[in-house]
C-alpha cells in the first residue's frame, strides 16, 4: 500500500468505485434489490468520506470532520429511508 495519503485515498476510492460497478451489474433476484440498492448507498457513502476526509483535507482538523460526516450520515439515512419507502411500493 503506498505511503502517500493522496494516493491511498486514490486507491480506495478505486476499490469502491469498483465494488459499485459490480453491485450494479450484478443480476439481483427482486427481493433483494433493496438490499443491493442500499449497499451501493452506502458504498458511495464511503467514498464521500475519503474525499471529505483527504481530498478537503478534514484529516486535519477532526471537529469539522466529524462535523461533515454525521451530516453526510443523517443525508445518506434520508435518502435509503427514501429509497426503501418507495421500493415497497
Amino acid at each position: 500500500m503506498p505511503r502517500d495519503p493522496l494516493l491511498r485515498a486514490w486507491v480506495a476510492l478505486i476499490g469502491l468505485s469498483l465494488g459499485s460497478t459490480t453491485l450494479t451489474l450484478w443480476h439481483w433476484p427482486p427481493k433483494f434489490a433493496a438490499l443491493a440498492g442500499a449497499l451501493i448507498l452506502t458504498l458511495g457513502w464511503l467514498k464521500a468520506r475519503v474525499i471529505l476526509s483527504r481530498y478537503l483535507g478534514l484529516a486535519a482538523a477532526p471537529f469539522w470532520r466529524r462535523g461533515f460526516e454525521l451530516a453526510l450520515a443523517m443525508f445518506c439515512l434520508l435518502l435509503l429511508g427514501l429509497y426503501l419507502l418507495a421500493s415497497a411500493f
